[in-house]
């Protein structure tokens, strides 16, 4: 490793030992002794880091930083001083300087430093890479021996921990390993759920059996509504796991977190999976218990207008008394008016808060050039997410949220998955327009390539004729009619698509904050 380096030291001539000790490891150390010296040489040469003395005749240390700062804003600079005043220190760290040592310093203090400062990015960088081929078979493993739920959530766990520590990484042939990996781990968890999924649905009580969305309000909300605290219950539409991770550094400074996954039921699409959230209940057992409450896939209405209903609903079947209030929060104006009127929420018991705007994200990226250039891949996808919370409304929010008292519970009703593969079906007119599921009355597909659903009620799924066959795409495929084939396919390929089966749309994140300025 090398750099160039400046060091700015009044007794530079006694540190001419540490100096050679750098340079015998490559780097290049340019030395003058005061600060008009070094600021004059900032002019007209670029360094990589500066070592500053904070004690100098003439200009002080903070005053050559200041300047320094001035003409290379982006420079590290790391103070050197005998001065253990904590107001110096106070003051150095907010000029921004990169480090603080204490003289005397030895030279493996100066090169942990430089480590530190210079080449952390590509050490990181490369130890990532050795430690997931170190791991690249035991998470081979693993994918082979999942046979339960909770063995699926540890495993998805890792590949997005995984996936976020090497998303910097320069290794093009590592991140194609860890895709294969996880197209590998979907196509086992798509078998999995086949097998499985039926019996989840008729012993929700088995222990074997997941959290599914329709057990989210009685088995998360409302024990805690028990316990006579108000909640503030947020469901952001299509909100993966990953985003999760990263919205969730941004929130540890505020709240606690009590991270948990849940499994999104069938078909991972708003109107079912939110209105089981909602209604407490099975898509086919809404459509029996409330008909009117239900909405059919070819009804113009909308699939999601009568979500505070079915919530009324939940709570009156299992008599609670909490009052209510709900709100849907489709853009930043929305937030803003909520915000407005923040006290209101202290006057219900339970505020449930709908947030459209990942799912709206990820529309817009479908159909719009630019915003697929922005959202270019995974990466991008969630730092679009970041970007859309630490810059609008929603972080002042979570900001009025942390200096409430109430419990906030925050999940999802399904995740998306990029899809690239298609997979060709034929339907009538009245099939839906979902990428990722098809349901119809004369369906052709190929069977293998897809998760067959012929006999809807045995999946608590309505059924809008006797004949009525659900389809489920897995791994990355996505549904395509043979009309205008290639220009749908190049439409539709490398977007981000939920519905399906994929360990992206069915895993999602369920989550309890408390505010640590509210802690018993």
């Amino acid at each position: 490793m090398s750099a160039r380096l400046l060091w700015v030291d009044d007794e530079i001539d006694l540190l001419k030992p540490h100096c050679i000790f750098l340079e015998k490891r490559g780097y290049h150390v340019t030395t003058v002794s005061n600060g008009r010296d070094a600021i004059d040489l900032c002019r007209t040469a670029v360094f990589d880091l500066m070592l500053l003395d904070e004690n100098m005749p003439g200009l002080s240390g903070l005053e050559t930083l200041n300047a320094i700062k001035e003409i290379q804003p982006t420079l590290p600079v790391v103070m050197v001083t005998k001065n253990e005043a904590e107001d110096l220190m106070d003051q150095a760290i907010g000029a921004k300087i990169a480090d603080y040592l204490l003289k005397p310093v030895n030279p493996m203090q100066i090169l942990l430093t430089l480590k530190k400062n210079i080449h952390s990015r590509i050490i990181v960088q490369e130890q990532t890479e050795t430690n997931y081929r170190q791991e690249f078979a035991q998470l081979s493993r693993q994918i082979d021996e999942a046979k339960d739920a909770a063995a699926w959530k540890e495993l998805y766990k890792r590949l997005v921990r995984w996936e976020l520590q090497l998303e910097e990484s320069a290794d093009a042939p590592m991140n194609d390993m860890l895709r294969l990996q996880k197209e590998e781990a979907d196509a086992a968890f798509a078998k999995w759920v086949k097998r499985d999924y039926e019996s989840w649905l008729h012993a929700p009580e088995d222990p074997e059996c997941p959290l599914l969305s329709p057990d989210v309000m009685r088995r998360v909300v409302f024990p805690r509504l028990g316990k006579g605290r108000r909640v503030v219950f947020l469901v952001l539409d299509n909100f993966r796991y990953d985003q999760w991770r990263v919205l969730s550094q941004e929130l540890a400074e505020e709240f606690d977190i009590e991270e948990d996954l849940y499994y999104a039921i069938l078909p991972t699409s708003t109107q079912y999976a939110r209105n089981a959230i909602f209604s407490g209940l099975m898509p086919l057992q809404i459509k029996e218990q409330y008909p009117d409450l239900w909405v059919e896939e070819d009804e113009d209405e909308g699939k999601n207008l009568n979500e505070e209903a079915l919530i009324a609903k939940q709570m009156q079947r299992h008599r609670r008394k909490e009052t209510v209030s709900y709100h849907k929060l489709n853009d930043s104006a929305a937030v803003e008016k909520l915000l407005n009127n923040f006290s209101a929420l202290k006057h219900h018991d339970l505020n449930v808060l709908v947030i459209n705007f990942i799912d709206i994200l990820s529309h817009a990226r479908t159909e719009s050039k630019m915003v697929r250039e922005l959202a270019s891949n995974e990466a991008a996808y969630r730092a679009i997410t970041l970007s859309w919370f630490r810059n609008t409304a929603m972080r002042e929010l979570f900001r009025k949220l942390a200096e409430d008292d109430a419990q906030i519970i925050m999940t999802t009703d399904h995740g998306s998955i990029r899809v690239d593969t298609p997979c060709k079906v034929v339907g009538d007119r009245n099939v839906n327009t979902n990428l990722r599921y098809k349901l119809g009355k004369n369906l052709s597909y190929p069977p293998k390539e897809v998760f067959e659903v012929k006999t809807p009620k045995r999946f608590l799924l309505p059924a809008p004729n006797l004949s009525t066959t659900y389809i489920f795409a897995t791994g990355a495929r996505f549904f395509a009619y043979p009309n205008n084939y290639n220009y749908y396919v190049q439409y539709y390929r490398d977007t981000f698509q939920h519905g399906g089966i994929s360990m992206e749309e069915m895993i999602v994140p369920i989550v309890c904050l408390r505010s640590k300025q509210n802690l018993d």
